[in-house]
């Protein structure tokens, strides 16, 4: 594994981001942030502490599990899910919808599915640590801290210290051939 960003890349980034958001929204009013379980939990809160200071006033937050709505639930191990805690009226409010990588799109799509059982709001932007290309679907990330151009057999990595033990994003490629094999 090749280590891409560090835990202190992944501060400035969530700083930037931070900044970036008040930036679009002209203040932090009307705005809740929610993470997408698991590691966007974490990085939801990090950006939360950070728009509070920049802010000088308290941000609603919440986290969603999205489970049940993915689009893959055959294709997957079964996963444990986890309670979704978002402030009970999102009707009118700016999301700022948290993940750690986007990809394929389709984490977004089932978070974006959840959002609209839980209400109607006015805007939804979203913030990721990586943007890793290969879209499947027509999302994009308001927010980046990384876009990091990636083949399909890379694996990306993102660790956060308070599920993990450790703050980092790495990227893994294919495995080596042998020498002699054909590639």
């Amino acid at each position: 594994m090749r280590a891409v960003m560090t835990g202190s890349d992944m501060g400035r980034a969530l700083r930037r981001i931070a900044h970036e958001v008040v930036e679009r929204n002209r203040g932090t009013e009307d705005i809740i942030v929610v993470g997408i379980r698991t590691r966007g939990g974490p990085l939801a809160a990090r950006l939360v502490e950070i728009l509070e200071e920049i802010e000088d006033r308290s941000v609603a937050s919440g986290i969603l599990d999205i489970g049940m709505y993915r689009d893959d639930l055959d294709r997957r191990p079964r996963t444990v899910l986890g309670p979704t805690d978002v402030p009970a009226q999102i009707d009118g409010k700016t999301i700022v919808l948290v993940d750690d990588v986007l990809y394929t799109g389709r984490t977004i799509r089932a978070a974006l599915d959840a959002l609209a059982d839980l209400g109607r709001a006015a805007v939804v932007q979203l913030a990721v640590i990586v943007d890793r290309g290969h879209r499947e679907l027509p999302i994009r990330a308001d927010f980046v801290g990384k876009n990091l151009p990636t083949a399909r057999d890379e694996h990306v990595t993102v660790r956060v210290a308070e599920t993990d033990g450790e703050d980092g994003v790495w990227i893994e490629g294919p495995r080596p051939q042998e020498e002699g094999s054909a590639a």
